[in-house]
């Protein structure tokens, strides 16, 4: 690790107001050394973070985090934000179990004054805590800071909308660096493209004025009009217009890498007393790191890597992503009618393979997961397939379009679950884990868990063929390694496998659970004499329920595994009906899942470990159930 004497002399915020420019210039390149040198260990969201250290300079040298609230939106790009709040002695235990967070969180530190995980939260959150100060007649600033992609939400608009009639002081922070996870999409991010600074835009500029000026009697008036305030004339070409338009004194746009011009215009934004205010900012995603600034994309958010070689770790089996992607494909090859769409995440949810075979049959709605579902009804309407692929954790903020556009109206959309499960280092906001509770209440719903990557190939093609609304659930990260050599199939709705014959004792596993149930009962066979039946529901809507009825008829020691919260979630969904069947009366019952609780970061291995869901645990569990209720 390189020497980083400024950083580890930084006692408090407020030592950065004593900085010299140079010395915090000096301090961005330690930021950014610190951040490349723990995030090739721990993996993490590292071009955003690089992004923003001259910005992150500006904030904390201009403001006070103490009496100001400084709200980060999405969040993940809050690094060097934490290295200089308090946490620079902790940092290395970024994203790992037990370790800080990687988004800012209350109750991690007091200068983390707002939680986030999702994106475009920050001009809502900000202009609540606005008025909440004027009504306390109080006297300090927030500063919301929000990326050109989040900006793509419809969230965003009705914050700057109501914070525009409101007139509250505000300032609003637009880190403008043309990318979000991926390319930002839609009218605005051209509205913010760097073109807009070109020499031509200059000249035409200067042609104009010359133009205005031409016309005899009235022409100085029109060009002193026009050149009337700081960037009136830039409207025509900049989002000023825009944002002037919703009642936003617009400033900028600035050089975010200039920390000198950051300070002026943060300064002066603070000064503006009577509304709202915009300062535009333009930054490099990745900079200071060649490679992510070449890729932002890929270094978004990565796995450990070398920074020497840049080289991640591979994986050695396909991701269910990677599946997915490859699957969706070939369906794709054989029906013109399926359309592939996402929100703002093609890379990460595996449609980008499906946008370079059929880019016109892709649509990346940018980070607005509400229309994407509601866009997918429509394309449903008119005889067309769509596949909706979205992170568990994203899709909850789009429930009311799943229920009002889409089974409401008995469409057939099919929505892939990515992430779903216990996601890893990201966290309690990322973690898809109410999916199946959040789901299965919905009239019309069809859902299927696939226990591996192969199962996930024939769960795709049958919720295309269903043609009802569908969802796919399964989660983050490698396979299983199991052979992917059948064609492809149709499952037939509401039949389960079982995939382990056995006797006394019946487990019911769901989706990717059924491995490591299998990893399990040897070690209850040898503890018990006993070798449990493992059955596979594989649909959790609708459940087989003459299969669950019958093994609930056969055993009277169930257990039912998932990977989901346990209210609501799939054993709930199990007991439900054996209930309404007066089938649970001198059975003993074991749920395993997650409990009633937001889950913490960490790996996925160590959070299974903490959950009781890998294999070995699972069988102490079952072990210590069945032995319990034998001696009584």
């Amino acid at each position: 690790m390189q020497p980083t004497p400024l950083l580890d002399s930084i006692q408090h915020p407020s030592d950065l107001k004593s900085f010299a420019e140079s010395d915090l210039c000096q301090l961005a390149n330690e930021l950014r050394e610190r951040i490349v040198d723990v995030v090739s260990q721990n993996g993490g969201h590292l071009a955003p973070s690089l992004g923003v250290v001259e910005l992150t300079l500006g904030l904390l040298s201009v403001f006070d985090v103490e009496r100001d609230r400084l709200i980060w939106d999405v969040g993940h790009q809050c690094y060097a934000y934490k290295l200089l709040t308090g946490r620079r002695d902790r940092f290395a235990t970024l994203r790992t179990l037990g370790g800080i967070s990687g988004f800012p969180r209350r109750d991690e530190s007091p200068y983390d004054h707002f939680g986030v995980g999702h994106s475009s939260t920050s001009i809502s959150a900000g202009l609540g805590m606005a008025m909440a100060r004027d009504l306390d007649g109080e006297d300090y600033h927030i500063i919301a800071v929000i990326g050109d992609g989040a900006l793509t939400a419809g969230e965003a608009f009705e914050g700057l909308n109501l914070a525009g009639h409101m007139g509250r002081r505000l300032i609003v922070v637009l880190n403008d660096n043309e990318m979000s996870i991926s390319p930002n999409v839609g009218a605005l991010s051209l509205i913010l493209s760097r073109t807009l600074s070109r020499q031509w835009v200059r000249q035409k500029r200067r042609d104009i004025l010359r133009f205005l000026r031409s016309i005899p009697h009235i022409g100085e008036n029109l060009a002193l009009y026009a050149e009337r305030g700081e960037g009136s004339f830039k409207s025509f070409f900049t989002p000023g217009m825009l944002f002037e338009a919703l009642h936003f004194t617009y400033i900028g746009p600035v050089d975010g890498h200039d920390i000198g011009a950051v300070q002026k215009h943060l300064q002066m934004a603070a000064r503006v007393e009577d509304g709202p205010v915009l300062l535009h900012v333009r930054t490099i995603k990745g900079k200071g790191y060649p490679p992510a600034e070449q890729n932002p994309t890929k270094y978004h958010g990565v796995a450990s890597f070398l920074p020497e070689t840049h080289a991640v770790a591979k994986k050695h089996f396909p991701s269910f992503t990677q599946v997915f992607g490859e699957t969706l494909v070939a369906l794709g090859a054989d029906d013109p009618k399926i359309i592939a769409i996402t929100a703002a995440m093609p890379e990460g949810t595996g449609t980008n393979l499906f946008r370079e075979q059929f880019p016109d049959r892709f649509v990346d709605c940018g980070i607005c997961e509400q229309h994407a579902v509601t866009f997918a009804a429509g394309l449903a309407t008119q005889g067309y397939h769509p596949v909706v692929a979205i992170y568990s954790t994203f899709l909850q903020r789009s429930y009311d379009q799943v229920i009002h556009d889409v089974c409401l109206q008995n469409l057939p959309v099919t929505f892939c679950i990515d992430r779903a499960g216990l996601v890893g280092e990201d966290g309690a906001t990322h973690h898809g884990i109410f999916d199946i509770a959040y789901m299965r209440s919905i009239p019309g719903m069809h859902i299927v868990a696939p226990r591996d990557e192969d199962m996930l190939r024939h769960a795709v093609k049958t919720a295309i063929a269903l043609s009802l609304p569908c969802a796919v659930r399964y989660p983050r990260g490698p396979g299983f390694g199991v052979p992917m050599t059948q064609p492809l199939r149709v499952l037939p709705v509401g039949i389960g496998e079982t995939v382990q014959e056995g006797s006394t004792i019946a487990i019911f596993a769901c989706g990717n659970r059924v491995h490591p149930v299998l990893e399990a009962s040897p070690l209850i066979a040898e503890a018990l004499g006993i070798t449990p039946l493992v059955f596979d529901p594989i649909w959790l809507k609708p459940l087989p329920l003459a299969q669950i009825r019958d093994l609930f008829e056969r055993y009277s020691f169930v257990v039912l595994v998932e990977d989901g919260v346990l209210a609501g979630g799939f054993s709930s969904s199990v007991l439900e009906q054996m209930v309404d069947q007066d089938l649970v009366e001198g059975h003993h019952i074991l749920r395993i899942g997650i409990p009633d609780t937001f889950v913490e970061h960490g790996t996925q291995l160590e959070l299974r470990e903490r959950y009781g869901l890998r294999g070995y645990l699972i069988a102490k569990r079952i072990i210590e159930f069945y032995k319990k209720h034998q001696e009584h």
